[in-house]
């Protein structure tokens, strides 16, 4: 077992390595990280100790090496300028938990359907539907959301497959 870095602890590359090193020995240190992505031992420590932020092509290789997605959406919502703010962060749930809700937030579609075509038939958002209709689109946020995190769950079961 690896032993445990108390810097870059609640670094979520770090934890995915960690969590990688369950299946494959060589990921339980950065040496041995380095040797299989190909990423320098110094810059794998401080993309963990948040010193620097990884490159797209970095985080590519970490999350297919670790088999852990979750890192793609990490990197755009959270540190890439482009992401923060229109990609939504993810966090892994359990399937059905996430199945359940996205059902649940789904009988809801057909009234916000209804309420959208009405809010738009006119080819205008007034200012009195516009609170509808940002209630509308943070429901479609919502479904968007348990969408996307059904997907990483597939993803990082199955691996690098497309959906």
């Amino acid at each position: 077992m690896p032993k445990m870095a108390t810097k870059a602890a609640d670094n979520v590359f770090y934890k995915a390595r960690i969590a990688a090193a369950s299946w494959n020995d060589r990921l339980g240190s950065r040496e041995g990280a380095s040797e299989v992505t190909g990423i320098d031992r110094t810059r794998l420590a401080n993309i963990e100790l948040g010193t620097i932020n990884p490159h797209p092509e970095e985080v590519l290789m970490l999350s297919d090496t670790y088999n852990a997605p979750e890192l793609q959406n990490h990197f755009c919502s959270h540190l890439c300028p482009l992401g923060i703010g229109t990609i939504s962060p993810i966090e892994l749930e359990e399937l059905e938990r996430v199945t359940l809700q996205l059902i649940s937030a789904m009988k809801s579609l057909p009234e916000v359907k209804d309420e959208i075509i009405d809010i738009a038939a006119d080819g205008v958002i007034d200012a009195k539907e516009k609170p509808r209709m940002e209630q509308y689109l943070e429901v479609l946020d919502e479904i968007t959301n348990k969408a996307q995190t059904l997907k990483l769950i597939y993803r990082k079961q199955f691996g690098k497959q497309e959906v």
